[in-house]
């Protein structure tokens, strides 16, 4: 399964994320978050949402140094975005394969929910 996931920050903030296969997609706005953050809360809300079919996934997102993190390649330095991932690795061990990839933004068709 191929999911897009994004997250914008600022007064305005909010999350979600778009399957094609499907069609589904989920936005959810609430204030107060970061970009990184509002990016974890889309990546654990779409992991969350598909963690019982038991299926191989694909998560593309545009937020480069939250991929990075999640595959281990970046450090986390702040203890919210720390605890976000955290909660990100236990929801990825119930799949039988993630790959976290970054895309363009422009690429990104999850973006387009978030205006």
């Amino acid at each position: 399964m191929i999911i897009y996931v994004d997250g914008r920050g600022g007064d305005s903030s909010g999350y979600g994320y778009y399957v094609p296969s499907t069609g589904e997609s989920d936005f959810v706005q609430k204030s107060g978050m970061t970009n990184m953050e509002a990016e974890y809360a889309a990546i654990l809300s779409a992991l969350a949402r598909y963690a019982d079919l038991q299926q191989p996934l694909v998560l593309y997102s545009d937020a480069q140094t939250v991929v990075s993190q999640l595959n281990h390649e970046y450090s986390i330095k702040k203890d919210t975005l720390r605890e976000m991932a955290r909660k990100a690795w236990l929801l990825i061990n119930k799949y039988p394969h993630v790959d976290i990839k970054w895309i363009p933004r422009n690429e990104n068709p999850a973006g387009k929910m978030l205006g």
